[in-house]
């Protein structure tokens, strides 16, 4: 059985608030049985995988760690929904307009950026951008998630020990990867390979207002806001 399962089943149990002896009474297998499981202990068979499968109503592709998605399905670009389509889950409350407002500021900038990138026509830049966007909201993610300290650390892989630290240097090494391709002083990176050529794009205030008359303005507020911020933490700094 591959590590996820252990790791899994016993999130999936505890998120329903059920107790482990409640859990293998109704799996029809002793509690000592299924607290070896959730150690990795021991080894299950199939049918026991379907078991509980059908027991929290998820698929055996999400207990197995295959799909992140509890139903076991799996994204591609068709499938994927656009954020503004989202209905309710794109309305936010509790805290005025902040979020909504952000939340547009961000979304409109990478437009900007994944399309700016793509224009380079170097896909292990647009593979290195990608990955240090997708650890920054990762690791915001975990914080947001410790709120609550009934939150089951389960739903990770990654203990919260060390998922700082890990996020940390993947993010320091997608960027020097990124740094590295659009230097042009490197043929091949040591674990990515051919770097390939990369498309210059010529960015300026005019070209972006007109290139993306909608999402300029969030991006050139997203600069100053970010860098507002960078200088008000610097200066915090020298202050101490």
């Amino acid at each position: 059985m591959n590590a996820n399962f252990p790791r899994i089943i016993s999130l999936l149990r505890k998120e329903a608030h059920i107790s482990q002896k409640q859990a293998a009474a109704e799996l029809g297998i002793s509690q000592a049985l299924l607290s070896h499981y959730e150690k990795g202990i021991r080894e299950c068979g199939l049918d026991f995988v379907v078991r509980v499968a059908d027991y929290y109503s998820v698929s055996c592709d999400y207990l197995l760690g295959r799909s992140p998605d509890r139903n076991g399905s799996t994204l591609s670009v068709e499938t994927i929904p656009e954020p503004d389509s989202a209905g309710k889950e794109n309305i936010y409350s509790g805290a005025g307009i902040l979020p909504t407002l952000n939340k547009k500021l961000i979304a409109n900038s990478l437009n900007v950026l994944f399309d700016l990138v793509s224009k380079t026509k170097n896909r292990l830049l647009i593979e290195e951008v990608s990955g240090f966007l997708m650890l920054s909201v990762y690791r915001m993610f975990r914080v947001v998630y410790r709120s609550n300290p009934k939150n089951q650390e389960g739903l990770f892989s990654v203990p919260q020990t060390l998922s700082s630290g890990y996020a940390d240097a993947a993010m320091r090494l997608c960027e020097a990867n990124a740094e590295a391709i659009v230097s042009g002083q490197l043929s091949r990176l040591p674990v990515l390979g051919e770097v390939g050529e990369v498309e210059p794009v010529t960015i300026t205030s005019q070209a972006l207002s007109s290139g993306y008359p909608l999402f300029a303005t969030s991006l050139m507020n997203l600069v100053k806001n970010a860098e507002d911020r960078m200088k008000s933490d610097s200066g915090n700094g020298k202050g101490k």
